[in-house]
């Protein structure tokens, strides 16, 4: 494995840019390729089957690249393939997101937790396993946020119907005593500051993308895979959809100027690797 290639991050969308923001803020020499699959997006409602599918292609796209490690930024993906990854990738370091369950047991004081995410995550064998390894006698309330993942891909974090949204799905929370708010998909954070203007400055709101570029980091070092290179990282943003879209989305949601790039499925493969690469 090549300690100077890239980490290789993958989302449906552009949700996974909030972990990537944070692997870049952790790791800034580090070189990245941030694969955003927006013509499968969302993945919410995909089977296990599907995601299995779209998270092998990708990660075989990701491997011929020569990314010496694969973050699967999304909930549901990680829920659905993150241990087939491992098993079919044993040699790939592949890092998942899991719904924060144990630190917000750890800090909740009214012993009720709010998790927003998608049908597919409360579905998943992961989230289940997490929520009973560390749940013990907290009350779990577990809110599907149907439509917020599709706001953020069109760049709406800050409008009067995005905040109504949000009040819908955080009311059963607050009505049932939670004083913690697990945000388990990454493209709830890009509308966290709206969260914690409804929920009030008592009710902790807990983003778990900088855990995971904790836990990147760590991989690395324990793997030895960390960079030589003492320059700044360099970014590619890939996208199975539309490069204009991806290239707003970045500007308007991580403040980054770049231009992305289109690939295509091809069956189960994915191709046209572009040349173009954002500094």
């Amino acid at each position: 494995m090549n300690r100077d290639g890239p980490i290789g991050i993958f989302d449906s969308g552009a949700g996974g840019l909030t972990v990537w923001r944070e692997i870049t803020r952790a790791m800034p020499n580090e070189d990245t390729i941030y694969f955003a699959d927006q013509v499968h997006m969302p993945y919410g409602p995909r089977t296990q089957t599907e995601l299995q599918g779209f998270c092998d292609g990708i990660t075989r796209f990701l491997a011929s690249q020569g990314c010496k490690a694969v973050v699967v930024a999304c909930n549901t993906a990680s829920a659905a393939a993150l241990k087939y990854l491992r098993e079919t990738f044993p040699d790939l370091p592949s890092i998942g997101l899991e719904p924060a369950v144990k630190p917000a047991a750890a800090v909740t004081k009214s012993g009720v937790v709010g998790i927003m995410a998608t049908p597919a995550t409360f579905q998943g064998k992961l989230f289940q396993a997490t929520a009973g390894r560390h749940a013990g006698s907290i009350k779990l309330i577990n809110q599907v946020c149907d439509g917020l993942a599709d706001q953020v891909e069109h760049g709406d974090t800050e409008s009067v119907a995005t905040e109504a949204m949000l009040r819908g799905f955080l009311a059963p929370m607050l009505a049932a005593g939670a004083d913690t708010v697990v945000l388990a998909c990454t493209h709830y954070p890009f509308v966290i500051e709206c969260i914690r203007r409804i929920v009030g400055p008592e009710v902790r709101v807990i983003d778990p993308a900088p855990s995971v570029a904790r836990h990147v980091r760590d991989t690395l070092i324990q793997r030895d895979l960390q960079t030589t290179d003492q320059n700044f990282g360099r970014h590619r943003f890939l996208t199975s959809g539309s490069a204009d879209r991806l290239s707003l989305l970045l500007s308007k949601l991580v403040g980054v100027t770049a231009s992305a790039d289109e690939v295509r499925w091809q069956g189960a493969n994915v191709i046209e690797l572009p040349s173009r690469c954002a500094e």
